[in-house]
């Protein structure tokens, strides 16, 4: 009775677990550049793609406004209620931190009530445009892994332009257009990501979806990551094999995905209506309560960790490379050139690691040729020799029990050639004038 009651149980949690599991395990979290393997030459490395954990973005980015003194409170002012835009008796005081609204406050802890923000200046110049640019920069370049929200503490605008750059800033390239008349605003017909299909994933489009003024549980706005990437994933994203494919062979779908710096740019402020009301401009600002970006350090599959020192990023990399992405083989493993790593196939990937150098003395420890291994040792990929259990050193030179002090008469010291030190001397000086000489090809 039990066994069925244990048997029917586990079925019951296959099932739910099937159903309720968006994220197959199948995928390879890539989470491991190397590990140890036997093989008949002994234990070696396996090497494989690997890449940062996806994290909050937010924490390790720098906030730049423009105009600089665009944030409200200095000098103070008054600005009219949420809810109620006729009710202008609310006070912003850069002065007292009880009414200061700076720009950290897009991206604290929410969950708080009220809930703090960040807010621009009131519409008090109209008509000249209230315009404000938010640059994010991370100083690094990163994937974007899901979608970018932004939650605006007053009505969403009727006008705004998200851009991102991919080199720190020199260029932009619009992201995506957002209106609440995209054809007026922009010139471009509103569309929206379900518009879109594999071909036409990379279109810049212009929507209408998240421009609405003031509107109760209207404040977030979206650039829709995951629904790009359900084009090739399906709408679970179970099939991440064929993203991971396109990933891989198409640089302009990765490159769309990838990012240095993020610019929110705020063209006009929700006014909900066809005409300003210029009796009450104070009514007329810019708010945002949060920003979510969700991403991963760019380190070319070529390591899993990403270190935050000196308010800096930069990749700690695996298989022979460095630079800030793992951009280049390491001095001395430039034996082919660099690549990054491959997604595929799933689930390790492969490393596509740097390999030593031909002519490097320092890396080509043993070859077939100059440099024997000794005492029956094997040379693997000219990076080592492979010793019998009985011999040690970089070339299996040594008797193991000589390191132990426990070498017998009979334990063969000095019986082999092949470990007598001045055989091993004139190896390496033959070794080393063949390296140093101009090498022909």
């Amino acid at each position: 009775m039990y066994l069925s009651r244990f048997l029917s149980i586990h079925a019951l949690w296959v099932t739910v677990s099937s159903v309720m599991q968006p994220y197959p395990l199948v995928w390879g979290h890539y989470d491991v550049c190397k590990t140890q393997i036997y093989t008949e030459e002994g234990k070696v490395w396996d090497y494989m793609a690997c890449q940062p954990e996806s994290t909050d973005m937010t924490k390790y980015l720098k906030v730049k406004l423009d105009p600089p003194d665009i944030t409200c409170g200095d000098p103070p002012e008054t600005f009219c209620a949420m809810g109620n835009p006729y009710m202008c008796n609310n006070e912003c005081d850069a002065s007292t931190p009880e009414l200061a609204h700076p720009p950290e406050l897009m991206f604290d802890f929410e969950g708080r009530h009220p809930s703090t923000f960040w807010q621009s200046a009131t519409w008090k110049d109209y008509p000249k445009p209230l315009q404000v640019n938010i640059t994010l920069s991370w100083s690094k370049t990163i994937e974007l892994t899901d979608n970018i929200v932004i939650t605006f503490e007053s009505g969403r605008p009727d006008q705004m332009i998200l851009e991102k750059s991919l080199d720190y800033g020199r260029t932009w390239q619009p992201y995506q257009y957002y209106a609440t008349d995209c054809l007026d605003a922009f010139h471009m017909d509103p569309k929206s990501v379900k518009d879109l299909s594999q071909h036409t994933v990379l279109e810049i489009i212009c929507t209408e979806e998240y421009s609405t003024g003031y509107m109760t549980n209207s404040k977030i706005i979206h650039f829709e990551i995951k629904d790009r990437f359900a084009f090739f994933a399906g709408p679970w994203l179970r099939n991440m094999a064929s993203l991971y494919g396109q990933l891989d062979t198409t640089k302009k779908l990765r490159d769309f995905f990838t990012v240095t710096d993020l610019r929110i740019r705020l063209l006009r402020p929700a006014v909900g209506e066809i005409f300003v009301d210029e009796l009450h401009l104070a009514r007329y600002f810019y708010a945002i309560s949060d920003i979510k970006v969700h991403g991963r350090c760019k380190c070319n599959l070529h390591a899993t960790v990403c270190v935050y020192d000196n308010s800096k990023l930069t990749c700690e990399c695996e298989h022979n490379t460095t630079g800030p992405d793992c951009g280049k083989c390491k001095k001395n493993y430039q034996g082919r050139p660099w690549s990054p790593g491959s997604y595929l196939p799933i689930p390790k990937g492969t490393a596509n690691t740097c390999i030593p150098s031909i002519s490097s003395i320092g890396t080509n420890v043993c070859d077939n040729e100059l440099l024997h291994c000794q005492n029956g040792g094997t040379c693997h990929n000219n990076v080592r020799c492979l010793c019998p259990a009985a011999y040690t050193g970089i070339l299996c030179e040594k008797l193991r029990c000589e390191e132990a002090g426990s070498c017998s008469p009979d334990s063969g010291q000095g019986s082999s050639p092949q470990g007598h030190p001045m055989l091993l001397l004139l190896l390496l000086l033959t070794a080393l004038l063949v390296t140093t000489s101009p090498l022909v090809f």
